[in-house]
């Protein structure tokens, strides 16, 4: 059994060959785990490492697809949001919510219909890398079909 046997990253995949039939997931060698890793694993800066992090927004979660080299201002996600409260997700939530474990939170596939915001630095990169349902999975985009295909709306929540 390879890693492309994993339901998760099956369920990554399929979505992909939908969205373009030519899109396919990339097994690595070495771990993806963290924007730092994968960056390391691929041969690419930092900042083309696409985070995807999950936020609770009070009553629901908020999914941040942000640059390796940036960080998540909670600030910015609250004003644009318009709410009080917002913080990182528990391991737990990201599992239920996502379908994914911590490492391996793809932009696509999410057991639950879940927001997306996207950090506007992304687009200074040509080719981006995303998680692909397991941490030594990935998959390679641009950010025009990264909006697209993850339906989510381009922000500006960096710090």
């Amino acid at each position: 059994m390879t890693l492309l046997d994993k339901e998760p990253v099956k369920r990554v995949e399929r979505l992909l060959k939908v969205f373009d039939q030519k899109q396919k997931v990339i097994i690595l060698d070495t771990s993806a785990r963290t924007a730092l890793e994968a960056a390391s694993s691929l041969g690419c800066e930092v900042g083309a490492i696409v985070k995807s992090l999950l936020f609770k927004t009070e009553n629901t979660f908020t999914l941040c697809l942000v640059a390796g080299d940036k960080k998540v201002s909670l600030y910015k996600i609250k004003k644009i949001l318009n709410i009080k409260d917002a913080s990182m997700a528990t391991a737990v939530d990201v599992k239920n919510i996502t379908g994914y474990t911590i490492g391996g939170v793809s932009p696509v596939g999410h057991l639950n219909k879940i927001e997306i915001f996207i950090d506007n630095s992304l687009e200074r990169f040509i080719s981006l890398f995303a998680a692909a349902g397991h941490p030594n999975c990935v998959f390679k985009i641009n950010f025009k079909d990264l909006q697209k295909i993850t339906n989510g709306s381009i922000k500006e929540i960096i710090e």
